[in-house]
């Protein structure tokens, strides 16, 4: 076995509690004798990295004076592709197969049963690969449960609703990814007096930094550092925390090695250098990179448009010589109430040419002064102007937003209008009744995340045109952002400071524009894929 160089046992050992090398060995060896079962990896021995390994002998091998494990909850905070997953997976087998307890009852839990089932899937395939396991394991694939037959033990992930149905008796928990839950009822459940029946149970929780400051990922990390710099004392809680500080410069690369234990094993310095490459030139994706790669705590949404990038893409767009041109619309149907906003993307004819953006806008009259009022925004004074249309009445005249569109189409060659599914029935059928053809668009991160990464990046390079137009300036600096774990991102309308319809029905627009084109259906995702940043 591999000699951990300058191991000691953790500072937090208890006053009475001891190392012992052969259980701390046992652990090791057990989880050494397993193989990677991915990639490059695939197949090999599982040799733990040095910080895998110093929490193996923490937990494993500190024992309390009545021979049984000192902590019975450990909280790992890393970021990612350090190797979570394969260290989460091996401690359930370990925990199941290999921890001398009878009927042990080890769980896998995470926001959702498709989260947690990442962690067994990789269970599986180790014991698959590991013939002495293989041939005393049980693996019931369907019901994501693996059953150690010698001690009638089982691993079994459970399901997003599982924090209802009490009566566990852990011995073992495995929470994946712990800031992605959604409360806290599941963790209660499960950490709550589940295991007062075992004499050593473990909770396992690992995760990497959150954005929700008001979940139970946030107050277990809190807990964590009141630990780590010696504000709280809990013997049972094992605490490791991997991350750059707020006041360290996240673009050095000394930073990055401290937050990266695995740095140069599982993820490659240039992948991270990439990643941060993409962060700086775009604002709006710095947060990810400080969450995902330097395990920061970040607020899940993020002013995200810097305006003077936008200004500088305020190129003339001439509504006349567009005539005839294909585009594609983006339509976001307010409350009847509110605004609403239309958008059309022209895509360039060649390399010189650059997106053009048409976008109007509609209000109920008879509520415009009571806004302006309200809201502090100049509406009138944009009505005045001709940026904003007002509609009769004291809520917005779908049927008189239905002829302006038919009009526009008379102009313009509209091959799509993209809409938000929700909402929309009658006047999209309304619109199919005029011959437009009109595609519903999905407001998660799958769809949304690549055209608004997208057009970031063509106001970057200033290769979109949109001519100042005021209201859609406004819209544009209002927008948040929101991140989902895996750096997906779209707009925020709850988080924004203020209206962002023409941002959503531009994002549409232009997503149809890049994947449809001209008359040639060349697409940019077809020419070099989705953008992933």
């Amino acid at each position: 076995m591999r000699k951990l160089r300058g191991y000691k046992p953790t500072k937090f050992m208890a006053k009475g509690s001891k190392y012992s090398k052969a259980h701390a060995d046992y652990a090791v060896q057990f989880i050494q004798c397993l193989k990677h079962t991915k990639g490059t990896w695939a197949g090999k021995p599982f040799e733990l990295i040095d910080w895998q390994e110093r929490i193996i002998r923490d937990i494993f091998g500190i024992l309390k004076q009545d021979g049984y494990r000192q902590f019975t909850t450990a909280y790992i905070e890393i970021p990612k592709k350090q190797g979570k997953s394969e260290l989460a997976a091996a401690v359930a087998l370990l925990l199941c197969c290999g921890d001398g307890e009878e009927r042990a009852e080890v769980y896998g839990c995470a926001a959702d049963r498709q989260q947690a089932s990442i962690v067994f899937e990789v269970a599986a395939d180790m014991v698959r690969m590991c013939p002495s396991l293989n041939k005393r394991v049980k693996i019931l694939a369907s019901q994501k449960r693996l059953i150690y037959l010698p001690t009638n033990s089982f691993y079994q992930v459970l399901s997003a609703d599982a924090y209802s149905k009490h009566g566990f008796n852990v011995s073992g928990v495995i929470f994946d990814e712990l800031h992605t839950q959604p409360n806290r009822k599941l963790f209660d459940v499960m950490t709550k007096g589940s295991g007062d029946a075992r004499m050593q149970p473990l909770y396992f929780l690992i995760t990497t930094a959150g954005t929700d400051t008001h979940s139970i990922c946030y107050e277990t990390h809190q807990k964590a550092k009141d630990i780590l710099e010696g504000r709280k004392i809990d013997q049972t809680f094992y605490p490791v925390i991997y991350g750059a500080d707020e006041s360290e410069d996240w673009s050095d690369p000394k930073v990055w090695k401290k937050a990266n234990p695995s740095l140069g094993i599982t993820v490659s310095i240039d992948k991270v250098k990439d990643a941060f490459n993409s962060a700086r030139q775009n604002p709006g994706e710095e947060n990810a990179f400080r969450q995902l790669r330097l395990n920061q705590w970040v607020k899940q949404s993020i002013r995200w448009m810097p305006m003077d990038k936008w200004d500088a893409c305020s190129f003339p767009v001439d509504a006349d010589e567009l005539e005839g041109r294909i585009c594609y619309g983006g339509l976001d149907l307010s409350s009847t109430t509110d605004i609403t906003a239309f958008v059309l993307v022209f895509p360039p004819l060649d390399e010189d040419d650059k997106f053009q953006v048409l976008s109007f806008f509609w209000i109920p009259e008879e509520n415009l002064e009571l806004r302006v009022r309200r809201d502090h925004v100049p509406y009138d004074v944009w009505e005045r102007q001709g940026f904003l249309k007002t509609t009769e009445g004291n809520v917005v005249h779908y049927g008189y937003i239905e002829k302006f569109i038919e009009s526009l189409g008379e102009r313009y060659h509209i091959r799509e209008i993209a809409f938000d599914r929700w909402g929309a029935v009658q006047m999209v059928q309304n619109l199919e009744g005029m011959g437009f053809t009109v595609v519903p668009f999905g407001q998660g991160f799958k769809d949304m995340s690549p055209p608004t990464k997208e057009l970031m990046k063509l106001t970057l390079e200033q290769r979109i045109a949109h001519g100042g137009q005021p209201v859609l300036r406004w819209m544009m600096d209002n927008i948040f952002i929101k991140t989902d774990p895996a750096g997906n991102i779209k707009p925020d309308k709850e988080k924004s400071t203020e209206k962002i319809d023409g941002v959503v029905a531009t994002v549409m627009a232009l997503d149809r524009a890049i994947r449809c084109g001209n008359e040639s259906g060349e697409s940019v995702y077809d020419g070099r894929g989705i953008l992933m940043l």
